[in-house]
């Protein structure tokens, strides 16, 4: 392959990985809050059918199986391109954790006809941004750049999809590992509490159940994976046949067809893929777990219950309980622990849905001295009076007028708009399910989140108690058994500031 010529500078790349869900959901709930709470509040008042726009869509398979999805829009000169593989943290066995976020690392160093470093030096070069991102269920990389420079972006990506492996070697395995190691120890093991959300997942999971383990993996499978183990899983996932590429904005429809059949035509089909089979998840009783930390001050609380994937129509409702109960200053849960007993800083709950599973959560940061056994007993309180019901219609009204305006907003980007064309063709087989996915959420009554509130927000989940170390008498309901699971690094005490060096 012959390599377009590049031109222009930029940022440098941040790293960008999901490896802490209930960090990730807690901002997220935040940036959203205080975006769209006007248009929340005003679009309470009545429930006007909503104008979902269609996406310009061409979309077409490759003779060697990859998808291709084209949304054509000239407001400005400037595309966005993303490609999608069908693989995650899920596709990796007990023992070989790690794999899918290596290979996010991986395929930004170098190939057969790009050196080590260069994927992000060109296309800062060319004025564009770049980045990728791994969860359970699929890993994907993206650019946005001039709609001049398209044909450099979709060069870059089929040269590393072709011919990684050519570049694969034992130093290079070597290098990306501890980089991947350092990340797990800046952003979990070195964090206050960082390890919550694995302890929490191994408590809802079984240990065999592909959503049981980290997405960065652990130290002790990181350093166990092997050269050949490491190819064998870019040979079978990272392939034409289980990818799927979107670009979105200022492109020639036919142009960019005769540049995908140039760049990516050759590359020969992947073997079959085997997906793993994913059982539904309940518990049978409470688990209580205590995770003590000498790094933090004051405690924290995080209630979760094992729920349902993306693929369950009770999604939409487990989406609206969550707005019901910390949407904004007025929700139910959030009004009562933040503002009116002003025994928490922040209070976030949300519903995680998976490509196969998922889970619902209450996580709370309290103010210094409020009591965790207080507070869980006022959560359990407020879910309480949900599943007691009736809901007014227009509490429920206003959380889905909430989510369409946040839905339909979302799309005024195109990179935005090239990963919902991928994620609906990834995950449902149809890339403008987006629009289904809005008309699910209107479609929510009263009676929907009462009865998801009963069936699932049960005795049945895990209670995680965050604690300083040592500070066991903050954990709630101390008088109920639990497991403590915290790892000996972080409850070892704090080195003093005045200690001998």
């Amino acid at each position: 392959m012959t390599a377009p010529t590049p031109s222009s500078p930029l940022n440098p790349r941040k790293p960008m990985t999901r490896t802490a869900r209930s960090a990730w959901y807690a901002l997220a709930a935040a940036s959203l809050l205080y975006g769209g709470h006007a248009q929340a509040q005003a679009g309470a008042r009545s429930s006007p059918a909503v104008d979902v726009p269609t996406l310009p869509l061409v979309r077409y398979t490759l003779p060697n199986g990859m998808t291709a999805l084209l949304s054509e829009d000239h407001s400005a000169p400037v595309v966005a391109l993303t490609v999608w593989y069908h693989v995650g943290s899920k596709n990796e066995k007990p023992g070989r954790t790690g794999f899918a976020h290596l290979f996010e690392h991986m395929m930004f160093e170098g190939s057969a006809n790009v050196g080590t470093g260069e994927h992000r030096r060109m296309i800062q070069s060319l004025g564009g941004i770049f980045n990728g991102t791994t969860t359970e269920d699929r890993t994907n990389y993206f650019e946005t750049l001039p709609s001049n420079q398209l044909e450099t972006a979709i060069w870059l990506e089929s040269d590393r999809m072709a011919t990684l492996l050519t570049r694969l070697n034992q130093e290079r395995l070597d290098a990306e590992r501890e980089i991947v190691k350092n990340e797990r120890r800046l952003r979990v093991d070195n964090q206050p509490f960082g390890v919550a959300d694995e302890v929490t997942s191994a408590a809802l999971f079984p240990s065999t159940h592909p959503y049981s383990w980290p997405v960065i993996g652990s130290m002790t499978d990181l350093s166990a994976a092997s050269l050949e183990d490491v190819r064998d899983f870019f040979r079978t996932y990272y392939s034409p046949s289980n990818a799927t590429i979107a670009i979105s904005g200022d492109i020639d429809v036919a142009r960019t067809r005769a540049l995908l059949d140039r760049y990516f035509g050759a590359i020969p089909r992947g073997p079959a893929i085997e997906r793993p089979r994913v059982p539904a998840t309940t518990l049978a009783a409470e688990k209580r777990l205590v995770l003590e930390d000498s790094r933090a001050r004051l405690p924290q609380i995080q209630l979760t219950w094992p729920t349902v994937g993306r693929h369950s129509p009770d999604k939409y409702a487990l989406d609206a309980v969550a707005s019901i109960l910390t949407l904004d200053r007025t929700s139910r849960l959030r009004k009562l622990l933040v503002y009116d007993r002003q025994l928490a800083t922040s209070v976030v709950a949300f519903n995680n849905d998976s490509e196969d599973a998922g889970y619902f959560q209450v996580f709370v940061t309290p103010r210094p001295n409020a009591s965790l056994t207080e507070i869980e007993a006022l959560v359990d309180s407020v879910i309480g009076t949900v599943k007691a019901g009736p809901l007014s219609p227009a509490e429920v009204t206003r959380v889905k007028n909430y989510a369409a305006v946040s839905a339909v907003t979302g799309l005024q980007t195109r990179l935005t708009r090239a990963e919902v064309l991928a994620s609906g063709q990834v995950f449902d087989g149809d890339p403008l399910s987006y629009r289904a996915d809005i008309a699910r959420r209107q479609a929510v009554t009263p009676a929907d989140v009462q009865r998801v509130a009963r069936q699932y927000l049960g005795s049945g989940r895990v209670v995680l108690s965050m604690v300083p170390a040592g500070k066991l008498d903050q954990v709630s309901r101390p008088s109920l058994p639990f497991t403590n699971v915290t790892p000996a690094a972080a409850a070892a005490p704090a080195p003093s500031a005045t200690g001998t060096r």
